[in-house]
């Protein structure tokens, strides 16, 4: 099943490959990141907006 729009506008925090592309991307760790999920939802805006934020 190939990724989809949705699947991309989404960070699954359980995944250590997702939490640590998105890690990589923002300059955050992978502990902000997993916390920003629990915090801010998975959607990746809402998550990359909280992590800019900090």
């Amino acid at each position: 099943m190939p990724n989809t729009k949705q699947d991309r506008a989404r960070v699954a925090g359980d995944q250590d490959h997702e939490v640590k592309y998105e890690a990589g991307k923002t300059g955050a760790s992978t502990s902000e990141v997993k916390d920003a999920v629990k915090s801010a939802g998975n959607s990746r805006k809402a998550l990359e907006k909280k992590l800019s934020a900090k």
